[in-house]
């Protein structure tokens, strides 16, 4: 489970919206058969940044940069 180190009820419900977010921007780049994996990957992402990050923007930007620079090319060379 990636948000259960979050105890605080609304770290929680932020670290939810902003995974929503951050899938969002990247769910189109990756293979419907590669959504489960990669959205729990990403989970793991914000679930790490969390204690960083501002707000649910700040969180979600964290996130996606990290997620992105983790695999440099992973997602565009996905195939289509």
């Amino acid at each position: 489970m990636p948000f259960s180190t979050l105890s605080d009820p609304s770290d929680l419900a932020r670290a939810h919206a902003a995974l929503e977010a951050a899938w969002n921007e990247v769910k189109e780049l990756v293979p419907p058969e590669l959504h489960e994996s990669e959205r729990l990957k990403l989970g793991y992402i914000v679930a790490h940044v969390a204690p960083a990050s501002l707000d649910e923007e700040d969180l979600k930007r964290k996130a996606l940069l990290q997620y992105m620079s983790a695999a440099p090319g992973r997602l565009s060379t996905y195939p289509r």
